[in-house]
């Protein structure tokens, strides 16, 4: 590095030559050269084959407890199938050992249980737990299939399906025993009034159809929810107890997220404030309870530190974990230049549809990493060569396609956002359940 030294009193000052001023200016305009030098290549994006080259995301990742592993569509076969990847590979090398996904605390504790035990099918499970989701695809067949075959090699040190969001399905009368069967049996003084709670609150296995209920009725459900919560959040039983509370604080995150007029426009900040916040305290109380290090799978938007839309989404279920968890949570957003994905073309109800976009447009996040190198990629923001990292830490255009589609970019400041990006040249869509 080229430069000269001048005395100013008291203490010697570098300065920069000319030619050095030069390139660094240059730098800030293109970082492509220092992305360059940050990035690490990836071999492949399907589970299975080699890992080799995700051993530098696991030094990236370190002894964080929870990661959050993005998508910027929620329906790209390359984004599902390398979380399985990513999944499998911290499983086998880092010890991770639950893998979580923004689907309801309940149906989470179904696909745990075909996890551990083996009972039932795999493609029957994914069909009634995730049906009418973004994951009701081959791949996520794939995923659990995987799970469980690994408990059955590993039954001393088996791995985990964690549903960390609210709402339906599988919020039936089979769930709501899991907690007045515990108080039946540990505190039957307090179970007629947690029944007397819970009336008409009962099943909620179809959110559109509770919805339908008055807007005053529903507030009032969950109030109700809510001192069911406190009621057994007040008592003290066996181990099985921290389970029960977990159950009755899913029921309230669920009431209380329902009660909400979702027809008033100015009402969705509340809605998603109420729903990342529950993912994140659901998250938090499996890690913190069970231990295990835990890959939270949700979209961009769920798991970066700072919001992609401030206006709808206040703050993100990445950054009440960040606030909990401090630096035992690492997010990892997703990019993509080109390719098709699955959407929505309507805010309530409808179809999963394929759409497609071109290569991204000059001046977007997505067009400058696709200028590296390397095909497909990852890199850590945190250490990236200066010229990159004043590139990384300025907002621009980012594609941040969720459940409706089309959808303009969202102004993102990657490293602000996230710890690690892995950027993909092209996509596809996901595979429809066979």
């Amino acid at each position: 590095m080229a430069a000269a030294v001048v005395v100013t009193g008291a203490v010697l000052a570098p300065v920069a030559s000319p030619a050095f001023a030069d390139e660094a200016a240059a730098a800030r305009l293109d970082p492509v050269r220092s992305l360059d030098r940050a990035a690490h290549p990836l071999r492949s994006t399907e589970p299975g084959r080699n890992t080799a080259d995700l051993r530098a995301l696991g030094g990236m990742i370190g002894g964080a407890k929870v990661v959050g592993l993005g998508e910027a569509t929620h329906g790209s076969h390359e984004f599902f199938t390398m979380k399985e990847r990513v999944f499998r590979y911290l499983v086998e090398e880092k010890g991770f050992r639950a893998f979580a996904l923004e689907l309801s605390w309940s149906a989470g504790l179904e696909i745990d249980e075909y996890v551990q035990t083996g009972k039932g099918d795999a493609r029957e499970l994914a069909k009634r737990t995730l049906a009418g989701s973004p994951w009701d695809r081959e791949e996520f067949v794939s995923l659990i299939r995987w799970m469980r075959d690994y408990n059955r090699a590993h039954p001393g040190r088996t791995v985990h399906f964690v549903g960390d969001d609210l709402g339906a399905p599988s919020v039936n009368d089979a769930f709501f025993a899991r907690i007045t069967d515990y108080l039946r049996q540990h505190h039957p003084a307090a179970l007629a009034e947690l029944n007397r709670l819970y009336t008409g609150l009962r099943p909620i296995d179809d959110a559109f159809v509770y919805l339908r209920k008055p807007l005053d009725e529903r507030q009032r459900l969950a109030t109700q929810a809510e001192q069911a919560f406190e009621l057994v959040k007040g008592l003290t039983g066996a181990d099985a107890y921290d389970w029960t509370e977990q159950h009755a604080r899913f029921v309230a995150q669920t009431a209380r997220f329902l009660a909400v007029d979702l027809s008033d426009p100015k009402s969705l900040p509340t809605a998603q404030i109420l729903r990342d916040k529950a993912m994140a305290q659901n998250v938090a109380w499996w890690q913190r309870r069970t231990g295990h290090k835990v890959l939270l799978s949700a979209h961009n938007a769920h798991v970066a530190y700072l919001p992609d839309l401030p206006a709808i989404y206040p703050k993100t279920q990445g950054a009440f974990l960040r606030e909990t968890l401090g630096r035992d949570y690492l997010p990892i957003g997703f990019s993509f230049d080109r390719g098709s994905f699955l959407s929505k073309d309507t805010a309530v109800g409808g179809e999963w549809k394929p759409f497609s976009v071109p290569a991204a447009p000059s001046g977007s996040n997505e067009h400058t990493l696709d200028r590296v190198r390397f095909e497909d990629f990852y890199l850590d923001l945190r250490t990236a060569p200066p010229a990159a990292r004043t590139w990384l830490d300025a907002a621009r255009p980012t594609r941040t396609i969720g459940t409706l589609f089309p959808v303009d970019p969202a102004a993102i400041s990657l490293g602000r956002s996230y710890d690690v990006v892995i950027h993909l040249h092209d996509v596809r869509q996901a595979d429809l359940r066979r």
